[in-house]
């Protein structure tokens, strides 16, 4: 599967909101859940596994996280893009420090081998300045897919 096909219109949320890592995790997890990506261990692994390592990172032009659990909880694969209508704190990877963020990207990883190529080419993605900013700037669901479609 490429990762093209992770993108789905309806795993696209702008404006989400929620106070807490925690909150926006019950939120994106019960979404998930009902379309069938997820099962219902989703929530519980994505909260241990994101405390043991924290998915924060720090690129140059946006801060984001990558939260992601164990393939068993993963139905089908997916990419959900939610961007908050205010910053939460998480944890940064690496070395745990508090950051704030407001663009997270959940990865349904259903073959473990796929997740570190996945990983790097977010990381890729987000250093390029001309992509995080059309993409900072768009708020329309389908643009923000199409974007994505186009630069991973």
């Amino acid at each position: 599967m490429s990762y093209k096909e992770m993108f789905d219109e309806q795993l696209i949320r702008t404006q989400l909101e929620g106070n807490s890592e925690e909150t926006i995790f019950e939120n994106v997890a019960a979404h998930l859940e009902n379309l069938g990506f997820v099962n219902e261990g989703y929530l519980k692994g994505i909260v241990t596994r994101e405390r043991q390592f924290p998915t924060g990172l720090i690129t140059q032009h946006l801060n984001i996280a990558l939260p992601h659990s164990e393939p068993e909880y993963v139905e089908k694969p997916f990419i959900y893009i939610a961007r908050l209508k205010d910053e939460i704190t998480v944890k940064q990877m690496g070395d745990s420090q508090d950051m704030g963020v407001k663009d997270l990207f959940f990865l349904g990883i259903k073959d473990p081998k796929e997740q570190v190529g996945l990983l790097q080419a977010f990381m890729e993605l987000f250093m390029k300045e001309k992509f995080v900013a059309e993409y900072k700037a768009e708020q329309d669901k389908t643009k923000i897919y199409e974007l994505f479609i186009q630069n991973i």
